[in-house]
């Protein structure tokens, strides 16, 4: 199937970007329903990311398994400092695309920008090195060290001094305020001397959030980030990613329709391997093709 943008006689609204014909041009527009008070505060981050920088370009990015095509020629484009949640029903290539995003998987076609450099034939690590992580690469979790130590190890790495024993890093006093600094950022300040292995999943992702600001990361690839965790955990993780925006670049994958509406700057949704639609809340949520694909299951009917 083409993938085509809409005619120039149906315009989509605008900040809405579509990538199927068949979704209408119309979306989001009046009498299809009201944006929610979170949709409308994302929209106003939304409007003012379109100005930032591109940060992360995908092109056109194929990956197969067999005859199964996992990514369609996804194109994806994600600006400096905004929050882009990435949704679509299970089996959609979600996962998929973040592991190639990530470096895991190399893609089959396209290319991966970063930062203005094609970074698509380059490592994991590599891609750690300039700045894009999915969490877990970059946040070794030892549990069986403080929380401070963890933060404190991140720091290091970032200096360059990586292969230094942690115990002479622990003699450093500056980094290791720097790292009470983060973990209090990041809701764990009073935790710092608790054995990282003690605390909660959610914590644990908490933690993580800390570790990937020591190392410097500038895009965070997150893969369901509530998932696991109750209303309290789930809370303060939203309002964790909501204090990061406009200084750490997130791309999140999330199941969690609630929190998506109201983290995010801006939605794309895959089905089938493709993007079939891009832009702020409000208008993905009120998008009729969107909704029969995916959002319809999730928040009902509109309002």
């Amino acid at each position: 199937m083409s993938v085509a943008g809409p005619p120039q006689d149906a315009r989509a609204p605008e900040g809405l970007t579509t990538a199927a014909p068949s979704l209408p041009a119309q979306a989001g527009t009046g009498g299809r329903g009201a944006a929610s008070h979170s949709d409308t505060s994302s929209a106003a981050h939304a409007v003012a990311s379109v100005g930032a920088s591109v940060l992360l370009q995908v092109t056109g990015l194929v990956k197969r398994y067999g005859g199964l095509v996992a990514t369609d020629g996804v194109n994806l484009t994600v600006r400096a400092g905004e929050i882009h949640a990435l949704i679509g029903p299970n089996g959609a290539g979600k996962t998929t695309l973040i592991q190639q995003l990530s470096g895991a998987l190399a893609p089959d076609a396209g290319a991966i920008t970063f930062d203005g450099t094609d970074i698509t034939p380059l490592s994991m690590h590599e891609r750690v090195h300039r700045g894009l992580a999915r969490s877990y690469q970059i946040t070794s979790i030892f549990t069986r060290l403080p929380v401070l130590d963890n933060v404190a190890l991140a720091l290091q790495a970032r200096s360059g001094s990586s292969l230094r024993f942690w115990a002479a890093a622990r003699a450093e006093t500056q980094r290791y305020e720097q790292a009470a600094a983060l973990l209090a950022r990041v809701g764990l300040g009073e935790r710092v001397q608790q054995l990282a292995g003690a605390l909660s999943h959610g914590e644990q992702r908490q933690l993580e959030v800390g570790m990937a600001l020591a190392t410097g990361a500038r895009l965070l690839l997150l893969d369901e980030p509530m998932a696991g965790m109750g209303p309290e955990e789930s809370e303060r993780m939203v309002a964790l990613l909501q204090g990061l925006r406009g200084e750490l670049t997130l791309l999140l994958v999330e199941h969690d329709m609630d929190a998506v509406f109201r983290l995010a700057d801006t939605i794309s949704v895959l089905v089938a391997g493709r993007i079939i639609a891009s832009g702020p809340p409000a208008l993905i949520r009120a998008d009729a093709e969107v909704r029969r694909a995916y959002l319809g299951d999730e928040l009902g009917e509109p309002v």
